[in-house]
């Protein structure tokens, strides 16, 4: 994998690049749409290459779980398995293990915990996730780490940067003594942990920015903390995060979010909003946050979003989304899901196009006022 700054915003810390792995090149900042068990609900790969995304994220946890690593791996690895010819990011699972579990109980070792799809019993370490991810053969893969919840003891915290640090040593340990399962190389992020802790922070980089090739994620955020610390500690950490790798900030956000979060120098984001809210009737446009379901657009043969050319907003009008969402029709959810993945892909398109262009402070900032008073933007 490769990373290069091609032009910088004077004002912010904010930064046009490509990254480039064995599958594809792709421009940042980026948001990644997410394909929790290699699928981005209810649509499909070529809609998705067409739109020019050139990276999704799929999930260890749920691919472990179902269909099961082994059996993805029988079928050419996960790009084949889910006819997806562009770069693929996998969580480590870690937080899925600590979020989604029936019970979990952790070790220095690693996690035991219970499926939240049956209640079975699983174990994973550092290294078993590592072995997932090589036998999914995703492009870029995570570190397991300890993601401790926002409303814990600091000192909950502070252990927690010292076992994802032991646990990133553990990932890198193994996946360099593991021969390759595919012809290309993986590339092993690391995730700093510490909370709303600048010290912590500080501490979790420093051990592990060493051990980063090319990237580093910053974790344990967007798990509950009152957002102005977030954005503190994102803030905090970009004079400290070295410049020539591509840092990832895991699980942001709403569109405002990642607009602030990429003046403080974030390239990478995931997140399920753009996806999961369509699929609730809620769709990201140019005056704010609409709810199809509404029955103010019972009779509204207006586009859904003025300024938007995707494919649902020239074809069909608010009328009759909410109608295929009255019924239940799925076609309902895929057109809304297609016109928020369009937005967020809009969006960093227009963000890209800004830095280039010497204008991303001005704009930001515009884009950041008028929606400041528009409720889940």
């Amino acid at each position: 994998m490769k990373f290069s700054v091609l032009a910088n915003d004077t004002k912010s810390s904010s930064r046009y690049g490509k990254i480039s792995t064995v599958h594809s090149t792709f421009e940042t900042p980026v948001f990644m749409p997410i394909g929790t068990s290699a699928a981005v609900k209810t649509i499909d790969p070529k809609f998705l290459q067409d739109l020019g995304i050139g990276i999704i994220l799929a999930n260890t946890y749920h691919l472990y779980i179902r269909p099961g690593h082994e059996i993805i791996h029988s079928g050419g690895g996960l790009h084949d398995f889910m006819s997806w010819n562009n770069s693929i990011l996998t969580d480590s699972g870690g937080f899925q293990v600590f979020s989604l579990a029936k019970l979990n109980k952790i070790s220095d070792d690693g996690v035991t915990f219970q499926s939240h799809l049956d209640g079975s019993t699983h174990f994973f370490s550092p290294e078993l996730s590592i072995d997932i991810q090589r036998s999914l053969g995703t492009d870029i893969i995570m570190a397991f780490d300890e993601c401790p919840p926002a409303n814990v003891e600091k000192s909950v915290v502070a252990s927690a940067v010292d076992r994802t640090y032991d646990w990133m040593q553990k990932c890198e340990a193994h996946l360099k003594k593991s021969k390759p399962l595919y012809n290309w190389k993986q590339t092993l992020f690391p995730i700093v942990q510490g909370g709303v802790y600048p010290e912590l922070r500080k501490k979790s980089l420093e051990q592990l920015v060493p051990l980063a090739d090319c990237g580093v994620a910053i974790g344990g955020l967007a798990v509950g903390e009152d957002k102005s610390a977030m954005f503190d500690i994102i803030e905090f950490m970009d004079e400290l995060l070295p410049k020539n790798q591509p840092r990832y900030l895991m699980g942001v956000g709403r569109p405002t979010d990642l607009i602030r979060a990429i003046r403080f120098g974030v390239d990478m984001f995931d997140c399920v909003l753009p996806t999961r809210n369509a699929r609730n009737g809620q769709l990201f446009t140019s005056e704010g946050i609409i709810n199809i379901s509404n029955g103010e657009y019972k009779k509204s043969f207006e586009k859904i979003d003025k300024e938007c050319l995707c494919y649902t907003c020239v074809n069909f009008s608010k009328a009759y989304l909410r109608h295929l969402f009255n019924i239940g029709e799925v076609l309902g959810l895929r057109l809304a899901t297609i016109h928020n993945l369009y937005y967020y892909n809009n969006l960093m398109l227009t963000v890209r196009n800004k830095i280039q262009s010497g204008d991303f402070d001005v704009w930001s900032k515009s884009y950041l006022k008028k929606m400041e008073h528009h409720r889940g933007m």
